[in-house]
């Protein structure tokens, strides 16, 4: 009789995990965790931190000058990852050969895959962009190489400036410098950073959308259903383009991550080790006083010592890149000394997709980026200790609550399903994100 009972009642058990309606039993890790969330939001817990879905435009943080639409995400998905768009390289043989998205593609997280972003003068692709290399053939004044990490565009919509130092966006972080828009007139048009980037970044990159390429490559019927009050004259133009690839930007977020099904009430989405990260996350690791809100990224600069490109063999260092500036960081756009070697707080989502981290790209693992933060021994000898940052080299993490805490950003902070963002095909009918011949082979694209 024991024995028919234990199984009715396992049978019952069984029963109820299977249905539907059964809701898992929160365990003192998630209860824990509740409470830190509640208290690093002042009160508000998980809704704080939760991202929307990417076509709930209105609870998407957008520019007031650029209301996201469904019909422009449709043109800047196409746009983003359209090597049709390198109009303008300096080398004719490099016409397109290149996107937005050789710097900025989904299987890296939105990144480049590689420690210095390259468009114009990269052949190549890999596997997920790690293969790009200079095309030899091209001569190094000619090349389109970054001086600095190519920061994502995941989870943008929660930045009102853009770049490591925040020079572009005429609003909010920015009131203020005014002064220093000298090189950026593109923010007298009153935009926020992902508009004002996406404007800017055509001319930087060598990028033409014009009449002409909206005609030739087939994209009129989507900017006309994208900018139906813009008149005609003035509707295929680089700024709405870059309009229209601002609101593609918005929509792209990490809201499939293990973390964000979490807060959505599936208490099994992350392990029981990827929970203790996210207390040491919230609470000893002090992660969360920058890394806050939805994206994980406030909208402050912090010096944490990290290394830069022009004192590393690894690094391609161009005589105009202005390095003196470039490693001020925030300083070196504000010119305000209490700024320098700053840099904005990057978010976390899908970072271990890129490979290479802090502005420098100094680092090649999540677990060595927190273990330098935890011993707090800066890597640039030119940063003053002044300038560091308070959380630098004052966690006291143990190796265990290091690798729990790597366990967390790695897996529960990564979306896999960053794809769904990325276009099947072109209007142009080109190969992406790049369209040089070795790209071609190893996208499949011959």
């Amino acid at each position: 009789m024991k024995k028919i009972l234990f199984f009715v009642a396992g049978a019952l058990i069984v029963a109820s995990c299977n249905n539907d309606d059964y809701t898992p039993i929160a365990s003192s890790l998630d209860l824990e965790l509740e409470d830190l969330l509640i208290e690093a939001s002042n009160g508000e817990g998980k809704s704080f931190f939760t991202l929307p879905e990417s076509d709930d435009f209105s609870n998407i943080p957008q520019d007031p000058l650029n209301p996201i639409t469904a019909e422009k995400v449709a043109l800047g998905k196409l746009l983003m990852h359209e090597t049709g768009t390198a109009g303008n390289p300096q080398i004719t043989e490099m016409k397109d050969t290149y996107s937005c998205a050789s710097c900025h593609q989904a299987d890296a997280g939105f990144a480049a895959s590689l420690r210095q972003g390259l468009g114009e003068g990269g052949m190549g692709f890999g596997i997920k962009g790690e293969g790009r290399i200079v095309n030899p053939e091209v001569p190094q004044e000619n090349l389109d190489i970054q001086p600095i990490k190519s920061p994502t565009v995941l989870n943008v919509a929660y930045q009102d400036v853009m770049l490591w130092n925040g020079q572009f966006g005429a609003t909010g972080t920015n009131a203020g410098t005014e002064a220093n828009w000298t090189n950026i007139p593109e923010n007298n048009l009153g935009f926020q950073g992902i508009e004002v980037q996406a404007i800017k970044g055509q001319d930087v990159h060598r990028l033409l959308i014009d009449e002409e390429f909206v005609n030739g490559h087939g994209y009129k019927a989507l900017f006309d259903a994208a900018f139906p009050d813009s008149p005609e004259s003035e509707r295929y133009t680089k700024q709405n383009a870059a309009l229209a690839i601002a609101a593609y930007e918005r929509t792209l977020l990490a809201n499939q991550s293990p973390w964000q099904q979490w807060l959505n009430g599936d208490l099994q989405a992350l392990n029981n080790t990827e929970k203790r990260g996210a207390v040491v996350f919230f609470d000893k690791g002090r992660c969360y006083e920058c890394h806050t809100g939805p994206a994980l990224n406030d909208k402050n600069f912090y010096a944490f010592g990290m290394g830069d490109f022009d004192n590393s063999s690894q690094a391609m260092v161009l005589d105009e890149a202005g390095f003196s500036n470039v490693k001020k960081g925030r300083g070196g756009f504000t010119q305000n000394s209490e700024d320098d070697y700053k840099f904005k707080t990057p978010t976390l989502y899908n970072i271990i997709d890129n490979g290479f981290y802090g502005h420098g790209g100094t680092f090649t693992s999540v677990k060595d980026v927190i273990r330098y933060k935890n011993n707090g021994v800066p890597e640039s000898s030119e940063v003053p200790p002044t300038q560091l940052a308070p959380q630098f080299g004052a966690t006291n993490l143990t190796d265990e609550e290091m690798n729990d805490l790597t366990a967390f950003i790695e897996n529960g902070l990564r979306d896999p399903n960053l794809r769904r963002y990325v276009p099947e095909t072109l209007n142009s009918g080109f190969c992406f994100p790049n369209n040089d011949a070795e790209s071609r082979v190893d996208l499949g694209c011959e």
